[in-house]
């Protein structure tokens, strides 16, 4: 696992941001940082462009809720999105990205 420096906003939210090459959804809640894939298994819809409610994110298109700690659908959903481990120090933020192992070589 790469460990990637990203920026904590100023507000809570939910951001775009482009990290090691991809695209990612960062959900800041209660000083907490998650961040998960930016796409919707559903219907492919821009997360980033969604809301947070009681820790589910949820897509702006049709509504899925995903568990912002586990990446968990909601109930009969029967899908997820991609969870990242973050972590913080001395003040500085990481996430965790895991290098593909054809890039190993």
């Amino acid at each position: 696992m790469i460990w990637h420096k990203f920026k904590i906003p100023e507000q809570a939210g939910v951001f775009s941001i482009d990290i090691a090459g991809k695209k990612l959804c960062l959900v800041y809640q209660s000083g907490q940082p998650h961040i998960m894939s930016s796409k919707c298994p559903h219907a492919g819809a821009d997360l980033s462009q969604g809301w947070c409610e009681e820790g589910k994110l949820i897509c702006p298109f049709h509504r899925h809720a995903f568990d912002i700690r586990s990446g968990r659908g909601n109930p009969g959903q029967g899908n997820y999105i991609k969870t990242y481990p973050t972590k913080e120090e001395n003040g500085i933020w990481y996430v965790g990205i895991v290098k593909p192992w054809w890039h190993i070589f």
